[in-house]
C-alpha cells in the first residue's frame, strides 16, 4: 500500500482526498501545508493523523512515499523539486508551472531521478470525453477530419472582482489556469500541434493597469487532425462541448451536462434516414439526460457511490496516475503533457497578446502613515462607494483587505493606506485601526460548513474587531451588517429601527442566524462596556458594480430563471450603494447613536416582477421571473432535507419562517433612520432606475 501525501490543504484538496479514498493501492498518509491549522482540519476530516508544515519535515519522517503538488500553479515548481529530490513519484495539479523553461527542468530532473511526474489534467478524463475517445477507437466515425472544442464558462472570480487572483496578474495566466483544460481534451484527440494561429477578442482594463481579455480564437494544425477552439470566460451561458468531425459521422462531448451526442446515419433512404437517426440521436441524448439525473437522485441518498462527472474525472486522472507508478509504467498525462499545454499557452500568449496594454500611471503618493478613518473589509461593493465618499469628504483611510493585488483606481489615491489582514487576527486589526478613531466594519467573516464554522467566522469577527476597537480607544464603530437580522415576513406592524433583531433566530438559515447573533453580541457589548457601536442594517443593496442577480429577488438557479421566494408583487427593500455609503458616512459623528440601530432602506421600492423585467431591457436578456408559493418552497426543501438525513447526513431542518422571511413581505418605516443621520436616500424612480439597472448596460 503506497502512502501519499497531499501538499497543500486548499478546496481542490478535498477531491483529491476522496479520489485516493476510493483507489486501491494508496492511502491518504499526510497533510503537508505551512499553514497548520488548515492542514489539521484537512487531515481530521479525513482520519489522517500525521501533519507537516514542510516537505522537508515529512521526507524526515519518512512520511509518504509518492505526493500530489496542490500549491497555487506559481509554486509547483519549487515544491515538486523537493519531492523529486526525495526520489517520490509527484502527481501535480495543472498547470504542470507557469512557464515552459520550469517545465522543461522538471521534466529533465524527473527523468534524471527516475522518478513519475504526472500532471492532473482531469477534464481528459471527463465521462463524456472517455465515451467519445471510445467511440472514435470503434472506428464508427471512420477517420478523424476536425476537432472543435467551445468553451463559453463563467468566471467566478471576475464576476465577485477578486482581480487579486493570480489569473489576473497577467493575461498569460488566464490560459495557464482555464484554458488548459479544453487544450488539454485537444491534444489528448490529435496529439501536439505543430503550429497555431490565435486571434483575440478586445481587451478590457478591469483595474488599474489589470489588462483581460474574455475570449480568442486558436487554430492548431500538425496533428493527427486541425483542430480549433473558441475560449471565452465570464460568460453567462454555460457551454462547454467537444466536436469530433469524422468521415463518416459526428460526436459531440458536452462536458457540462455530461452526454455523448452522434450523429451518423442508417441504410435507409434519404428522407426516411433523416427520421430515424434523427431519432436515434434524440433517444441518446434523452438517455444520458435520464440516467445523469438518476445517477444525482441516488447519489444523494446514498443508495449508490456518488459519482458526480467532476468527480469521476478526477478519480480517474488520480487512479491512472498511481495505476501507472505501481505497474512502472509512465503516466498517460505525464510531464511531457503538461509541458505541451503550457508551451500552447505561451504560444497563444504571445500571439494574443505581444504587447500588453499599459497604463502610463502616475507614481502613487507615499500612502499616510495616520489615518482618520479604518475600513475593515473596505475593498467589496459597499466599501469602494464608502472608500470614495470618506475621501471626497476630505478624510484619510486605512483599508483592510484580505488581498491588496489589482484595486480599483479609488484604492491608489493619496489618502489611502491599503493593509492586508483578516477580522480573525486581532494583530491585523490593530493595524488596520492605527490611531483612527472612527472604524467601519465591513466585513462578514466569511465562513462556510457547518453553523459552527459560521458563527466563529461572523460573529467572532465582530466580536474580535469590537474587542480591539475599544482597546484602541475609538470614538465610534460603525458596524455594518443586514437586514437579514430581522424577520422580515408577514407582520401586522411596520418594521422599525427599534426593531429587535429576530427573536427566533434559530429558525432561519445559518447566514440569517449569524446575523441576528452578531447584532446581539454587539448590542450587549455596549450595554456591559460601553463599546461605542452604532449597527447599520442595510437593506437589498443595489448599484454601481454590484450584483445584478440578486438573492433578494428569489433563488436563481441559472442566470436566466429567476425563482421567486412568492408572487413577487410585495415591495422589496431596496437601496442604491450610493445612499447606504452617505449613511455610513454620516454616522460616524452623528450625535447620540451610539448603541443603536438603523435600517438602510430607500423610499424607491419596485416589485421583483418590475425589478427583473427593467433588468432584462437594460442587459437585452430573456430574464423571467416564475413566481412561487413559499410553502412549496419549503416542502420541496423539506423533501431534500427528508432525503439527506435518510443518507445520514447531518443538516438543519428548514423551517417555514425562514422562507416567509426571505420573501420580504414586512413594511418598513425609516423615518429615525432619516432624522438621527440626516440620511435623504433617493426618492425619485427614474433616478432610482438609472442608478440600480441601467448602470449594468453594456
Amino acid at each position: 500500500m503506497s502512502r501519499v501525501a497531499l501538499i497543500g490543504a486548499g478546496f481542490i484538496a478535498r477531491s483529491h482526498a476522496e479520489a485516493l479514498h476510493r483507489t486501491p493501492g494508496v492511502t491518504f498518509a499526510c497533510v503537508i501545508d505551512p499553514n497548520r491549522k488548515a492542514a489539521e482540519r484537512l487531515a481530521k476530516d479525513w482520519g489522517v493523523t500525521a501533519v507537516f508544515t514542510s516537505v522537508a519535515e515529512a521526507v524526515a519522517a519518512d512520511a509518504f512515499d509518492r505526493a500530489h503538488v496542490l500549491v497555487p500553479p506559481d509554486l509547483h515548481a519549487q515544491v515538486a523539486r523537493e519531492v523529486i529530490a526525495a526520489g517520490k513519484p509527484v502527481l501535480l495539479e495543472k498547470p504542470m508551472a507557469t512557464d515552459v523553461a520550469t517545465c522543461r527542468d522538471l521534466v529533465a530532473q524527473a527523468a534524471t531521478a527516475g522518478v513519475a511526474l504526472g500532471v492532473n489534467q482531469n477534464f481528459v478524463k471527463h465521462p463524456a470525453m472517455l465515451r467519445l475517445q471510445s467511440l472514435i477507437d470503434s472506428g464508427a466515425l471512420g477517420r478523424t477530419r476536425f476537432v472543435s472544442c467551445l468553451y463559453n464558462v463563467p468566471l467566478r472570480q471576475l464576476q465577485s472582482r477578486q482581480f487579486g487572483h493570480w489569473m489576473f496578474q497577467t493575461p498569460g495566466n488566464l490560459l495557464l489556469e482555464q484554458a488548459v483544460h479544453p487544450l488539454s481534451q485537444i491534444v489528448a484527440l490529435t496529439g501536439i500541434p505543430t503550429s497555431l494561429q490565435t486571434i483575440p477578442g478586445p481587451m478590457q482594463e478591469i483595474a488599474p493597469g489589470t489588462w483581460f481579455c474574455r475570449d480568442l480564437v486558436a487554430s492548431f494544425s500538425g496533428g493527427t487532425a486541425p483542430a480549433q477552439l473558441r475560449f471565452a470566460v465570464g460568460q453567462s451561458f454555460p457551454f462547454w462541448q467537444v466536436t469530433v468531425v469524422g468521415d463518416d459521422g459526428v460526436a459531440v462531448a458536452d462536458i457540462l451536462s455530461n452526454r455523448l451526442i452522434h450523429y451518423g446515419r442508417t441504410h435507409w433512404l434519404d428522407a426516411l434516414d433523416a427520421m430515424v437517426s434523427g431519432l436515434r440521436t434524440a433517444s441518446g441524448i434523452a438517455g444520458d439526460s435520464v440516467r445523469n439525473f438518476m445517477a444525482y437522485s441516488l447519489g444523494m441518498t446514498k443508495l449508490i457511490q456518488s459519482r458526480s462527472p467532476f468527480f469521476a474525472s478526477m478519480h480517474d486522472s488520480i487512479a491512472s496516475f498511481h495505476q501507472a507508478v505501481s505497474a512502472g509504467q509512465p503516466p498517460t498525462l505525464d510531464g511531457a503533457f503538461g509541458l505541451a499545454l503550457v508551451t500552447l499557452c505561451e504560444t497563444m500568449r504571445d500571439q494574443a497578446f505581444p504587447s500588453p496594454p499599459t497604463q502610463a500611471a502616475a507614481p502613487r503618493p507615499d500612502a499616510p502613515t495616520r489615518w482618520d478613518v479604518a475600513v475593515l473589509g473596505g475593498t467589496g461593493f459597499i466599501g469602494r462607494h464608502v472608500v470614495r465618499q470618506l475621501l471626497d469628504a476630505g478624510k484619510t483611510v486605512a483599508v483592510m483587505a484580505r488581498s491588496d493585488r489589482n484595486l480599483p483606481a479609488v484604492f491608489q489615491e493619496p489618502g489611502v493606506a491599503v493593509i492586508r489582514g483578516s477580522i480573525a487576527n486581532e494583530d491585523d486589526i490593530a493595524r488596520a485601526i492605527g490611531e483612527a478613531k472612527y472604524v467601519i466594519n465591513l466585513a462578514h467573516g466569511g465562513g462556510s460548513g457547518s453553523f459552527a464554522e459560521v458563527r466563529a467566522a461572523m460573529v467572532g469577527g465582530a466580536e474580535t474587531v469590537a474587542k480591539v476597537a475599544m482597546a484602541r480607544g475609538v470614538k465610534r464603530l460603525v458596524h455594518v451588517g443586514s437586514i437579514a437580522a430581522l424577520y422580515l415576513g408577514p407582520q401586522s406592524t411596520p418594521i422599525t429601527d427599534a426593531t429587535p433583531p429576530d427573536q427566533r433566530e434559530a429558525e432561519r438559515a445559518d447566514y440569517a442566524r449569524a446575523k441576528v447573533l452578531s447584532d446581539r453580541a454587539l448590542l450587549q457589548l455596549h450595554a456591559s462596556s460601553g463599546l461605542p457601536v452604532v449597527i447599520l442594517r442595510p437593506g437589498v443593496v443595489v448599484g454601481q458594480d454590484g450584483i445584478v442577480l440578486h438573492s433578494g429577488l428569489g433563488l436563481f438557479n441559472n442566470d436566466q430563471h429567476c425563482v421567486g421566494w412568492n408572487d413577487g408583487r410585495n415591495p422589496l427593500p431596496f437601496v442604491l450603494v450610493g445612499d447606504v455609503a452617505a449613511a455610513i458616512v454620516r454616522a460616524l459623528d452623528a450625535p447620540d447613536i451610539d448603541g443603536r440601530c438603523f435600517n438602510l432602506v430607500g423610499d424607491v421600492r419596485p416589485n421583483a416582477r418590475e425589478f427583473i423585467a427593467r433588468l432584462g431591457r437594460a442587459l437585452h436578456r430573456p430574464l423571467r421571473f416564475h413566481a412561487q408559493s413559499p410553502r412549496r418552497l419549503w416542502l420541496e426543501d423539506i423533501g431534500k432535507w427528508t432525503i439527506k438525513r435518510a443518507a445520514g447526513r447531518q443538516v438543519p431542518r428548514p423551517t417555514m419562517r425562514d422562507f416567509l422571511s426571505r420573501g420580504m413581505t414586512a413594511r418598513f418605516d425609516t423615518t429615525e433612520a432619516k432624522r438621527a443621520l440626516a440620511w435623504t436616500p433617493e426618492a425619485d424612480i427614474e433616478r432610482f432606475w438609472r442608478a440600480a439597472v441601467d448602470v449594468h448596460a453594456d
